[in-house]
């Protein structure tokens, strides 16, 4: 049997779909399309989702948005970011909720990203750490709602060897 799924996209719901375009460019995203036609969904307005949409994510009928497709390196998973005009939503996950919690991106620069990231007033919630063995260095920020995005740089020459399995 093949393989039966790829990357597809990340979802992050947002309060401002236009600040937080500007701060995922920060991160070297870039519009890979603006709104998201199977939602019915344009950037520029707020537009209703079809009710078939609605249903299938399990929002309520009626509910209005606005959306773009984001992108890094022009690879897969895209980044979807969706503005709703509903009710106050709930806040993001934190690092020792259920679930879905953050998104990791790999750095080359850790200290570099981070200092040119704080330096335009990006939240961190502590200065870049050394990981077991200097096996990777990590900090997480903060988007504008608060969803938590994990810089990582790895370096995988001191990690620990896996012995192979022998015939």
């Amino acid at each position: 049997m093949g393989q039966r799924f790829r990357w597809g996209h990340i979802n992050i719901n947002v309060a401002d779909l236009d600040l937080s375009i500007s701060f995922y460019e920060e991160l070297g995203f870039e519009i890979f399309m603006s709104g998201i036609p199977y939602l019915g969904l344009e950037a520029e307005e707020f537009k209703e989702m079809p009710t078939s949409m609605a249903e299938a994510l399990g929002v309520p009928f009626g509910t209005k948005g606005r959306s773009c497709i984001m992108q890094l390196d022009k690879g897969l998973p895209k980044l979807d970011l969706t503005e709703f005009s509903a009710p106050k939503p709930h806040p993001p996950l934190r690092n020792q909720d259920t679930g879905i919690v953050r998104l990791c991106l790999a750095s080359k620069d850790l200290q570099a990203d981070y200092e040119q990231l704080a330096a335009k007033g990006v939240e961190f919630l502590a200065p870049p750490s050394v990981c077991a063995e200097r096996m990777a260095e990590i900090a997480v920020c903060k988007d504008p709602d608060g969803t938590l995005i994990e810089l990582l740089q790895v370096h995988l020459d001191r990690w620990p060897r896996i012995p192979r399995p022998t015939p």
